[in-house]
């Protein structure tokens, strides 16, 4: 789904946007678009980014994957409890 976004951008920037469009023959939405994309893979060579690293070390736990999931099932069965009362 799209989302719109608002920013306040120099007016050269807004020209070239509209040029490159025009020239391209595409939308503003799509140059805008590709250009994220681009700079952001960029920023991800350059900062030789790990995705496992980023994701906060999910996989690697204190506790066990069947603990957290017993802990998360006794939360959910006190909360209902408590609604019943």
């Amino acid at each position: 789904m799209d989302k719109i976004f608002s920013a306040r951008v120099d007016e050269s920037v807004v020209r070239r946007i509209g040029s490159l469009a025009r020239r391209l023959r595409t939308s503003k939405k799509k140059i805008i678009e590709n250009a994220v994309q681009a700079y952001a893979a960029q920023v991800d060579r350059e900062e030789k980014s790990d995705v496992f690293e980023q994701t906060s070390g999910a996989w690697r736990r204190k506790k066990s994957a069947g603990r957290i999931v017993d802990e998360a099932r006794k939360a959910f069965r006190e909360s209902i409890a408590g609604r019943r009362k």
